[in-house]
């Protein structure tokens, strides 16, 4: 007859090597995700691993290029598009700053047109690609000059999720970088 202390052992050994099985996919699903945060182009590295390591379809990449794919399409398309109904709704809630919300809409309407734009490219031209991210940045700047010097809470919310912005935006840079589209200089 097995002993209650035969069974802890069995148990315990049980619980070690699933732990043990758990830590090594862990270790192999989020290497792509270091191997991308640690770009020249990354400038915060700890959201970059942050904002990557809990978003799954990340961590499930098996590649680089995939993983380049989600951080494009799964994680800067989505966010640009927030932004896009976020200008909406402040141009409705501040009718004063109304045009300047709609061309806030349209450069977030941009960053969408060339993050899908890069991840089109990015198998074919990864400097296309890197190219078409990089622009995105003209489109924060003008964001920046259209209501970063508002002082109403609306313009002050928007501009600190186009900031977010502008680091998911290093990420889409990095993310080209690292399948072969080359630095440019910004």
């Amino acid at each position: 007859m097995v002993s209650s202390s035969d069974w802890f052992f069995v148990l315990l050994v049980a619980f070690l090597l699933q732990c043990l099985v758990v830590s090594a996919s862990a270790l192999t699903s989020t290497k792509y995700i270091d191997q991308l945060c640690q770009m020249e182009s990354i400038k915060d590295r700890a959201f970059c691993l942050q904002t990557l390591r809990t978003y799954p379809p990340a961590v499930s990449a098996t590649a680089l290029f995939p993983l380049a794919e989600v951080v494009l399409l799964g994680v800067g398309v989505p966010y640009a598009n927030l932004l896009m109904q976020s200008a909406d709704r402040a141009a409705e809630k501040v009718p004063a700053l109304k045009e300047q919300f709609k061309q806030c809409q349209d450069s977030y309407v941009s960053i969408v047109m060339n993050l899908k734009a890069a991840a089109s490219e990015l198998k074919l031209s990864p400097i296309s690609a890197n190219y078409d991210t990089m622009v995105c940045f003209d489109q924060t700047t003008r964001v920046y000059n259209l209501i970063g010097k508002n002082k109403d809470s609306t313009s002050k919310s928007l501009m600190e999720m186009t900031m977010h912005m502008e680091k998911l935006i290093h990420l889409a840079v990095g993310a080209t970088e690292v399948v072969g589209g080359r630095k440019h200089k910004r």
